[in-house]
């Protein structure tokens, strides 16, 4: 039971974490899997190196950290609210060629950030910007004023540097 609840607390704690540093900083991953992808070599590690060299205590734990994502993820799907909780919305950060200076510095964009990932999309003036949105997969989408070609959607991220 001890295992369990060590695990819970971790999950909670590690969930928390992701979401306060931010949407930018692992675009690719949710946080789900980068909790998954982070407890499963410690929690088997405790029965490779530590004092409990019990299989059923690490498989005790990989079970409740399968549970424990199985069943957010599944109040996730049904519920929309603790979706934007353990996800994240999108953020506006540019509206018809201004910068929103609140969300920007919100979700520690800087400008020259914009005007990066602007140019890597085929855009140079916030003119022709109707709105940039950071997305909760930490991509930035473009979509244009009317009279600038199509929709622009930026795949690079941060995460392809991790």
């Amino acid at each position: 039971m001890e295992t369990v609840l060590r695990v819970m607390l971790i999950y909670l704690f590690i969930l928390f974490g992701l979401r306060v540093m931010g949407k930018r900083e692992f675009g690719q991953y949710s946080p789900l899997e980068l909790i998954t992808l982070m407890l499963i070599p410690d929690i088997v590690s405790q029965a490779v190196v530590r004092a409990d060299y019990s299989l059923t205590t690490a498989l005790v734990a990989v079970g409740t950290l399968f549970s424990l994502v199985f069943a957010t993820s599944l109040v996730a799907h049904l519920h929309r609210g603790v979706n934007n909780v353990i996800s994240g919305t999108p953020s506006v950060l540019v509206s018809h060629g201004h910068m929103i200076d609140d969300n920007l510095n919100k979700e520690r964009i800087s400008p020259e950030e914009i005007f990066s990932e602007m140019h890597k999309s085929g855009l140079y003036q916030l003119d022709q910007i109707r709105w940039a949105v950071l997305e909760p997969d930490g991509k930035i989408a473009f979509i244009p004023e009317d009279g600038v070609s199509g929709y622009i959607h930026n795949t690079d991220d941060r995460s392809a540097a991790i």
